[in-house]
């Protein structure tokens, strides 16, 4: 599975971005994987694959954001 596809996957079951959680994470002061792991799985309900998808995000935005766009690009050139 892509990096794309967990986060396509969270927005579909939660209806929300992983902006949403950043922020979210950044507003209850979380920052250690640790703390952000627990959180997702225990409050978000996410799974733990998913909650490192999202850990990512929050942690290194610019990185996973480079991640999904070269994951489209792969989708694409696919088809």
């Amino acid at each position: 599975m892509t990096y794309k596809a967990y986060i396509d996957n969270i927005k579909a079951k939660t209806g929300k971005d992983p902006e949403y959680y950043r922020a979210l994470a950044k507003e209850k002061g979380l920052a250690k994987h640790s703390e952000l792991l627990g959180w997702l799985k225990s409050d978000c309900g996410l799974g733990h694959g998913h909650a490192n998808a999202i850990i990512l995000y929050i942690q290194n935005p610019e990185l996973a954001k480079r991640k999904i766009l070269e994951d489209a690009k792969k989708e694409k050139a696919k088809k």
